[in-house]
């Protein structure tokens, strides 16, 4: 069964309920299944067909909603990317999947028409908002997605879909910093956002605060769970503001809240969380990182009535692999929990056995939730899914009871905020300055965000640089989170035998200052 059945499920069991709530708008679930309906027709006159990649350049939205699910009924596949992304970002994802089509609005628009010329696929753009006709650019259809609502007739062709069909395509940078596209199936997703439903015990009563973008795995996860249960979105993209969350959080009686561990630092240290009523809270769910035990206590203390949910997954997975009970959060504080219904853990060791309590090894998955592989990458796929299991490449041990504990990760990649980093990607930028011999990014401790991003960088002999060389161009071609907090110059950097310089090493020495 495809996927855009959850919304169809929904809109004729709650035609009139509210779906999508943004801080200007809402939605009910009649009229969201319409948008997208009339959006999948659009697009299918487009001569989009079905397998083919549709590009959301949007921020979260009643938009985002629409054109989410309007690519699905259309059968084309989703690849949803963050607004922060810049114009070299954007054109090597276009190509790479070699969209059909982008949506996106606002001040995103410039950088699409700077990058159309170098995008043989597009054949249309379908913009968010009002479009003054000097702004359309050339080479592409262009539309607005109000003008759909209002005039696409719904008579076009819509195709079927199999469930064991390509859905949706989210990119991962990996541990070696090129695009990794996971294509996450029909079936994928549909058996991940069933069992999340089920752990979680969500109903068609629930609200959640949706504050993690949709382009990322776990914001995903927000959207398809809450749209298949008939319950509420509540959108807001201004965490910048905490305060001004918590208080739409009172408005709107929401019942759930999801975010990364820096998501909860800011709420507890900077944000007055006692002084909210949020007797409607039910529940809150962590993931995207570890949640140090302080800070869960903390949170337990504020929020003596909610029930904390911390879990663990991966983008290859779906999103979700893992949950803590909250009954558990204290006596197996620190832990990752048990596997969700329908996937089976393992931890195992070299030999590919499992590991004993206490001794250390791999997180192995198996369900029905496991990615289908990379797009367009075989060699990486067959490094991580082996004989239908997935293989995380993070390490972890178990306790006697089965509890899972991560230990460490195999790869190099910075988690700050919501965040996976890959160094590679930034350290290649900075080497296109000819007066840098060298440079490895690594994270540095935060308590806010987990990790900060810093540049170690070796200048070649007789040339002058200074930091402010570094980060303004990074600034012109990363977007924000990618950019380095500080640089820090060295004279070298320590290496192995073989010339790798020890990643390890640095991140130690930074923990240490």
């Amino acid at each position: 069964m495809p996927l855009s059945n959850f919304l169809e499920n929904a809109a004729f069991e709650f035609p009139f309920k509210t779906a999508v709530i943004t801080e200007a708008e809402r939605v009910d679930y009649i009229s969201l299944y319409s948008h997208a309906l009339r959006f999948a027709s659009a697009l299918v006159k487009y001569g989009v067909k079905p397998g083919d990649r549709i590009v959301l350049f949007i921020d979260n939205s009643i938009g985002y909603a629409v054109s989410y699910f309007g690519t699905l009924l259309a059968g084309a596949v989703v690849v949803g990317q963050s607004t922060a992304n810049k114009e070299r970002h954007m054109r090597n994802i276009i190509n790479h999947c070699t969209a059909t089509a982008v949506v996106t609005g606002g001040r995103h628009l410039k950088t699409i028409s700077n990058i159309i010329g170098d995008c043989p696929s597009l054949k249309a753009i379908i913009y968010d908002g009002k479009l003054p006709s000097a702004m359309k650019p050339s080479g592409a259809e262009c539309r607005e997605l109000f003008d759909i609502y209002l005039n696409e007739e719904m008579t076009a062709n819509i195709p079927s879909r199999e469930e064991d069909e390509l859905a949706q395509i989210i990119y991962t940078s990996g541990t070696t910093g090129n695009p990794k596209g996971v294509m996450l199936s029909n079936k994928n997703l549909r058996a991940n956002t069933e069992s999340i439903i089920r752990y979680l015990g969500l109903t068609y009563e629930d609200r959640v605060m949706s504050v993690l973008p949709f382009y990322y795995s776990y914001g995903n996860s927000l959207l398809l769970t809450h749209i298949a249960c008939g319950g509420s979105i509540v959108i807001d993209n201004r965490f910048a503001y905490p305060q001004k969350v918590l208080q739409r959080m009172v408005e709107e009686q929401v019942t759930g809240f999801s975010g990364v561990p820096s998501t909860f630092a800011i709420l507890a240290h900077k944000a007055g969380l006692a002084d909210f009523d949020l007797s409607s809270l039910r529940y809150i769910t962590q993931a995207g990182g570890p949640m140090s035990p302080a800070l869960a206590n903390e949170l337990k203390g504020a929020l003596p009535n909610v029930k904390i949910f911390i879990m663990y997954g991966q983008t290859e997975a779906s999103a979700r692999l893992s949950y803590l009970e909250p009954e558990r959060l204290t006596d197996k504080s620190g832990s990752i929990g048990k596997a969700i219904p329908g996937v089976e853990l393992k931890v195992l060791d070299k030999k590919g056995q499992e590991v004993k309590p206490g001794d250390v090894g791999e997180i192995v998955a198996r369900g029905d939730n496991i990615m289908m592989g990379y797009w367009q990458n075989p060699s990486e796929t067959k490094m991580v899914l082996k004989e239908g299991s997935l293989y995380t490449g993070d390490l972890a041990t178990v306790d006697e009871d089965g509890f899972i504990y991560i230990v460490s990760r195999q790869s190099d990649m910075i988690k700050s905020g919501a965040h996976r980093i890959s160094p590679k990607e930034i350290e290649e930028l900075i080497m296109e300055d000819d007066r840098v011999h060298e440079v490895a990014i690594v994270g540095e401790p935060d308590e806010i965000m987990g990790e900060t991003i810093v540049a170690l960088v070796v200048p070649r002999p007789e040339k002058i640089l200074t930091d402010k060389d570094i980060l303004s161009h990074c600034r012109k071609h990363l977007p924000l989170y990618k950019v380095p907090k500080r640089v820090e110059f060295r004279e070298s950097l320590p290496k192995t035998a073989s010339g790798k310089i020890k990643k390890h090493v640095l991140r130690e020495e930074l923990t240490k200052t």
